[in-house]
């Protein structure tokens, strides 16, 4: 006797992940993980710093950002393949130890999804736009006009490699950014003629990657003669 096929249901497909260009406008307020927003998938990036993060300041005087130029959202999984591809060129054509990459900003804004079905007989199941408040998706970082996303500290000689590094993680990014070389001396905040004219004098203390500048100001009893600086205090006066 002749018997029916069993009537098989049409697969399901599983969508991939919405495309950046969704979430690339800054449209509402911040929504960062806590307690009333809970099950965020962590952020793709897990490293900021790469390469010779412990090197002195002293070491890599050349310092050069990734500037953004738009206000956008930037998802965490473009600042994860912009620092795999700055620091891979970086090991490449400079060595692993010649470097410091740091990425500047932190994927806090939790993204939405409102999940649609697409397999046979959804219309049933699905209420539109009724109760559309999506469940968190990822995550990304809220950034302004002229905000630094990636910056690279390394000697004078590997500056134009350093540039080359940037332009290359500048292809992960939405939007438009800017590639300039800093008039500090590393990551520090004072100007390069600044910090060697201080350093000189003995009054630029070395904090690890930063430096800190000794003043006039605080009590005496905790300085030795040679870092008093009486000369500032007059010249304040």
């Amino acid at each position: 006797p002749f018997c029916a096929p069993a009537a098989v249901s049409p697969p399901r497909v599983a969508m991939g992940r919405r495309p950046a260009r969704c979430y690339r406008v800054i449209k509402n307020k911040p929504y960062p993980k806590s307690r009333f927003v809970r099950s965020v998938p962590d952020p793709k990036i897990r490293i900021y710093d790469c390469g010779a993060k412990r090197a002195g300041v002293d070491q890599f005087p050349c310092c050069v950002h990734l500037v953004s130029w738009e206000k956008e959202n930037v998802c965490s999984e473009a600042l994860e393949a912009a620092r795999v591809a700055c620091n891979k060129y970086m090991v490449k054509y400079c060595g692993k130890d010649a470097f410091h990459i740091r990425v500047r900003v932190h994927p806090y804004h939790v993204l939405r999804i409102n999940k649609m079905l697409s397999c046979a007989g959804a219309d049933r199941l699905q209420t539109g736009m009724r109760g559309a408040f999506g469940k968190a998706q990822g995550t990304c970082a809220r950034v302004a006009i002229g905000q630094v996303l990636v910056s690279v500290r390394t000697k004078d000689s590997n500056e134009a490699a350093a540039h080359e590094a940037l332009r290359r993680a500048k292809f992960k990014f939405a939007g438009r950014q800017k590639i300039v070389t800093s008039r500090n001396w590393g990551f520090t905040k004072y100007l390069r003629k600044d910090y060697l004219k201080w350093k000189a004098e003995g009054r630029m203390l070395s904090q690890g990657v930063f430096a800190q500048l000794r003043t006039a100001h605080g009590p005496l009893a905790n300085r030795t003669p040679d870092i008093c600086f009486a000369e500032a205090a007059v010249q304040a006066e």
